[in-house]
């Protein structure tokens, strides 16, 4: 059965390999790169797009959504959870991205709330922590927004187009999480 959760601002739904023309249509954006690691590539081809949806429609269980806002079928943006393992298995790094023309209208927190409460009560994670760039304030206050912590500032942490940047650590726990 296909998950959906209603987030409110936006709908997060498991992506589809149709969804492939969307996802490069609005992750190719350097505005939109400009802020995420390198997995995300600049520029955003068919090609990159067609491989991640490949692999990404055959997780189990479900860590990456497509971002539609309310009553569209395109995706506008993504959302996923990237679990640790080891002693740190207990914890899921969040990223999150939103084309252009989604941007300040409240949907990356509305998804960031979701995607969290998804992570603590179906996959029964204690810790959801996010890693943005200092540089990045948009993408902290989502993070605020959405109520998660700032932990502190990693110094020199990343390495983006031959720039060495501090990054801010932001985390939600299961035990503090507002519903």
């Amino acid at each position: 059965m296909a998950i959906t959760i209603d987030a409110g601002r936006c709908v997060l739904r498991e992506w589809r390999l149709d969804d492939a023309e969307a996802l490069v249509r609005h992750g190719n954006d350097r505005r939109v790169s400009i802020n995420t690691s390198d997995r995300f590539p600049f520029p955003y081809t068919p090609e990159h797009a067609a491989e991640w949806l490949a692999r990404t429609v055959l997780l189990y269980p479900v860590t990456a959504f497509a971002v539609l806002e309310p009553g569209m079928d395109e995706p506008v943006g993504g959302i996923g959870l990237m679990p640790r393992d080891d002693v740190q298995r207990i914890a899921t790094e969040i990223g999150y991205w939103l084309g252009y023309s989604a941007w300040g209208r409240g949907i990356a927190t509305d998804a960031v709330r979701a995607a969290t409460a998804y992570a603590f009560d179906t996959l029964d994670f204690e810790r959801v922590f996010a890693v943005v760039y200092t540089r990045n304030r948009a993408s902290a206050r989502v993070l605020e927004k959405a109520g998660f912590v700032l932990e502190g500032t990693m110094r020199r942490a990343s390495i983006k187009e031959g720039i060495v940047l501090d990054q801010f650590m932001y985390a939600a726990l299961k035990t503090e999480w507002r519903r």
